[in-house]
């Protein structure tokens, strides 16, 4: 194996690019000397686009095939966004190292009304996410949702071409793609908890491999790092995926982190929400508690109606 070469597994999508170039100047600067490839694999959820994620298989459609070039050693890393990414991962590979956290929150975008209080009562929101469905109809609750797909360059143009209300996108990702003007209104965690893990990027790596795990080390922002996996632990309990519309989100003050979480039926009727504050080196705990408490009000009843359906 050339050690003087590393190869970044990473979806071809211009967000996804834009990513992987982070993680690939990162180390450049960091390590002159070391040629750095960018690998582009094309994962199942990038050839299915006519169908809503929660239909075809959920997150781990956008990560099995570049976690089988890690497998494979065609790749030594491999950059995604930790909201796409499973809370369980095959035996010999890991996430060490997830970036300081972009914008979490969602977005609101649109090209007639100033915000998502401004719509009409009987609004059409562009938006594939369950999460994002049914929070809003929580508070909308006449609001209709039409199913997009596809990149976010994709999306937008599906606002002005499938005339839409308005559409529900990452700020992290338009962010990063220097689409902010795009942005109507940031829209409040008070509204629309973010995903598990968004706006954060990870780098995933094989356990064994020493020499990549010490290079790739400092690239881990620990704050980012203990608030998501915080996140993750408590979807991890709840074993939540796209077909399950679950939110949590995690902040930390001082030495305290408090995370709060939602899960919902499918029609937003059945919506539950909780919070889990504690000590920071507590994070994984905290997010297990939120869990149970969410189990206790009656979550596990929502996930049973919700798996009999898929």
């Amino acid at each position: 194996m050339d050690r003087n070469k590393i190869r970044i597994a990473t979806r071809g999508s211009q967000l996804a690019l834009i990513q992987s170039n982070m993680v690939k100047s990162w180390l450049e600067g960091r390590y002159p000397g070391i040629d750095v490839e960018l690998v582009i694999i094309k994962t199942l959820g990038d050839k299915i686009l006519d169908s809503p994620l929660s239909k075809v298989g959920g997150k781990g459609l956008f990560v099995k095939e570049i976690e089988e070039s890690l497998l494979k050693k065609e790749t030594d890393i491999a950059v995604h966004s930790m909201k796409d990414v499973p809370t369980d991962f095959p035996e010999c590979l890991h996430i060490q190292s997830i970036s300081s956290r972009e914008i979490p929150m969602d977005a609101f975008i649109s090209k007639s009304y100033p915000s998502l209080n401004h719509l009409p009562k009987n609004a059409i929101i562009g938006t594939s996410s369950l999460r994002r469905q049914v929070q809003l109809l929580h508070r909308f609750p006449e609001f209709q949702f039409k199913d997009i797909r596809g990149n976010v360059n994709t999306r937008l143009k599906k606002l002005e071409e499938e005339k839409l209300d308005g559409i529900i996108l990452a700020c992290a990702g338009l962010n990063r793609m220097a689409l902010d003007q795009e942005i109507t209104e940031v829209i409040s965690s008070d509204i629309c908890i973010p995903a598990v893990g968004q706006g954060a990027i990870g780098i995933e790596s094989r356990i064994e491999d020493d020499y990549i795990n010490t290079m790739i080390r400092d690239f881990n922002d620990p704050i980012t790092y203990t608030c998501v996996m915080a996140e993750r632990s408590f979807m991890k309990r709840l074993e939540g995926g796209c077909q399950v519309p679950i939110a949590g989100f995690s902040v930390i003050t001082g030495d305290e982190l408090k995370i709060v979480g939602m899960i919902s039926s499918l029609d937003g009727k059945k919506y539950l929400f909780d919070e889990a504050i504690g000590r920071v080196d507590e994070y994984k705990e905290l997010g297990i508690t939120l869990a149970e408490n969410l189990l206790r009000q009656g979550a596990g009843d929502i996930l049973l109606e919700i798996r009999n359906i898929y």
